[in-house]
């Protein structure tokens, strides 16, 4: 890492010697005090962090993990597998352990995980900020190089995701003329300069290659007409300021310039206003995962849909804010009776009715389950696979099939770190990419996360047991 090599080599000459390593930080941070600066910024300007578990220092950005507490995946893993380690140096110097060692050793991860999943956005560390519609720019973001968008048609699950093909650059609409001097809405012809997604970089007709007053609009906005639909309906077309220099005879310019040009198809405006139209509706139960379980389903109800993404309330939350937010084609979510069917774990509510306005979301909403030929081998429990784990999903772990489901569905747990009921197995389709047979990492060239608390994982984090730091 450019900048830090002075600092690797303190690491390597000392190696473990940790009081000596931290000497030296102190003295650095005292430095840094003296000139009224952090003691590393003498050797690069970019915001540092420190992982909580091995101790390195690094750039904050190429930190794992939405805190950036961890320099690496394994640090993230094993972190709270360091208070075993912390014990046993506790142990051998004759002291108790740490009262945060023993918390972590005995808090299970899915604890851990649903405490943080209920603090507020604002309390979590690295919580990324969400703004208005309003109040991101992203004309100015993608600004006039060479950067792009992924186009609307490689969506096939948005809005227009699939009606999108005769949008493309060179296209002529008519818009709003923000440069009219007029008290009243007019439009003008413009050009499609530039697509990024639902966005696209306009030109005014008439300015030809002067892109000083290019601009961004959003396509699929009520105010974006095809060419035509000015004289259509009687409304005003006319250019703006700057051009009124550039030709004394418009009509006969924009004869010249529309012959045989490209512009919105006609009923634009009434396809954008049907791929609005979402088959979820308010107060209809589903069955989704429960976020602080994943071992199991329970019943939400939709309490909104848009731009075809639904906000989910579990069925016993009276206020409303036990939410989250899913796509209505997320394999998370299923209809009511799905986990009886194929034998998932399920939790009752303690609703005993519906009320007024609530049904079952109909079965032909949700995704249909993928066929799969079950003639010869197939999965059984206690079989060993390779899987990615859902909660670190950089991460491919030694696993084993817990439970095998109907249609195709496996119940997959993380081989040490699983809890002795089974409430951290999550669910995985035998179709899935997610998961891999053994070895598929070797032949590949792909780390491996082994079983926590095997000897190679230990030696992969620096982990020792009693015995060994005894023989040492």
């Amino acid at each position: 890492m450019p900048g830090y090599a002075g600092l690797e080599q303190v690491f390597d000459w000392f190696g473990q010697d940790l009081c000596l390593v931290s000497f030296i930080l102190g003295m650095l941070h005292l430095i840094g005090c003296h000139l009224n600066t952090h003691p590393f910024s003498l050797c690069v300007s970019y915001p540092l962090a420190t992982c909580e578990m091995c101790g390195m220092v690094g750039v904050r950005d190429a930190f794992y993990s939405k805190t950036k507490r961890f320099c690496s995946v394994s640090c993230s893993r094993s972190y709270s597998s360091n208070s075993k380690k912390a014990s046993i140096l506790a142990r051998l110097q004759g002291k108790p352990p740490t009262k945060k060692a023993k918390v972590l050793q005995k808090q299970p991860l899915m604890t851990k995980l649903a405490a943080y999943s209920q603090q507020p956005a604002s309390q979590q560390s690295g919580a990324r900020k969400s703004i208005s519609v309003d109040g991101f720019d992203w004309g100015h973001y993608l600004g006039e190089g060479e950067v792009s968008g992924a186009p609307v048609s490689c969506f096939k699950h948005v809005p227009m995701g699939k009606s999108w093909g005769d949008i493309s650059e060179g296209v002529r609409v008519e818009v709003p003329n923000t440069d009219s001097g007029l008290p009243m809405k007019v439009y003008w012809i413009a050009s499609i300069i530039k697509l990024a997604g639902f966005r696209a970089l306009l030109r005014y007709e008439g300015f030809d290659s002067d892109a000083t007053r290019d601009f961004w609009l959003n396509l699929c906005v009520p105010d974006i007409h095809p060419v035509g639909w000015c004289a259509a309906g009687g409304k005003p077309l006319v250019p703006p300021l700057s051009l009124l220099h550039r030709s004394t005879n418009w009509k006969s310019f924009l004869i010249k310039r529309l012959t045989g040009s490209k512009t919105l198809p006609l009923d634009f405006s009434t396809k954008v206003k049907e791929s609005m139209h979402f088959p979820f509706k308010k107060q209809m139960r589903v069955e989704v995962v429960d976020k602080t379980h994943l071992c199991r389903t329970r019943v939400a109800l939709v309490e909104q849909v848009i731009g075809g993404r639904l906000r989910l309330v579990y069925e016993e939350c009276d206020d409303g804010t036990d939410d989250f937010w899913c796509h209505m084609y997320s394999p998370l979510i299923h209809s009511i009776g799905w986990s009886r069917s194929i034998g998932h774990r399920f939790k009752r509510s303690d609703v005993t009715k519906k009320l007024d306005g609530q049904m079952d979301a109909p079965g032909q909403l949700f995704a249909k389950v993928k066929e799969v030929d079950q003639s010869g081998p197939w999965f059984e429990d206690g079989m060993k696979l390779e899987a990615i784990d859902p909660l670190n999903l950089s991460a491919i772990c030694v696993a084993t099939v817990r439970k095998v489901l109907a249609d195709g569905y496996l119940m997959i747990g993380i081989d040490g770190s699983e809890a002795a009921d089974g409430s951290d197995w999550f669910c995985y389709h035998s179709t899935s990419p997610s998961i891999f047979p053994a070895g598929f990492c070797e032949i590949n060239s792909i780390d491996l996360t082994p079983p926590r608390g095997t000897k190679q994982c230990l030696e992969s984090q620096g982990v020792f047991t009693a015995e060994e730091l005894c023989s040492e």
